[in-house]
């Protein structure tokens, strides 16, 4: 599944959304699978990072990767339809092209295992930058369970080097 050859160089960052993992009351489990999936295909992988549920802390924590570099934003968690899942709304603040196709794309990949993966509201989406001296950053939202992680990932794997070169602006 790797194609690492054709892939140009990403700094990846990790964020896991969960007021209990991020209050030390549950281990993270998403997120360090989701560092090893990404480290499996050779990318570099800081993370995870934890974070409260809610639009404010989530909207910090993207806003600091974007700010830090990172061309690729991978948060697990808060998607869903719980009264504090808010990922996608903190996400959205960031897109300025959102990959409606490619989300759509995670929850059908998903649905073939768990009706379920119906329920995700995760987003994808480009966080084009202001500044012409720098490049976008890919904002993706998968959801917090481990089979959610490893499922997303199956799917989204294989367009993750298109998507980044053109985000770059290499040619395809």
């Amino acid at each position: 599944m790797s194609n690492a050859a054709a892939r140009p160089t990403t700094r990846v960052l990790v964020i896991t959304v969960s007021d209990r993992a991020a209050g030390g009351d549950r281990e993270d489990r998403s997120g360090p699978l989701l560092v090893d999936l990404l480290r499996a295909e050779h990318y570099e992988v800081t993370g995870p990072r934890l974070v409260t549920d809610g639009v404010e802390p989530v909207s910090q924590r993207i806003a600091q990767g974007i700010e830090e570099g990172f061309g690729l934003i991978v948060t697990s968690g808060g998607t869903g339809v719980s009264p504090r899942d808010f990922t996608p709304e903190a996400t959205r603040r960031f897109v300025t092209r959102e990959l409606l196709g490619v989300a759509e794309h995670l929850r059908r990949e998903g649905a073939r295992h768990t009706p379920l993966a119906a329920l995700s509201r995760g987003i994808v989406g480009v966080a084009d930058p202001v500044d012409p001296d720098r490049v976008g950053t890919l904002l993706v939202n998968l959801p917090g369970s481990t089979k959610g992680v490893e499922q997303s990932m199956e799917a989204l794997v294989p367009l993750l080097p298109h998507m980044l070169s053109q985000i770059v602006g290499w040619d395809h």
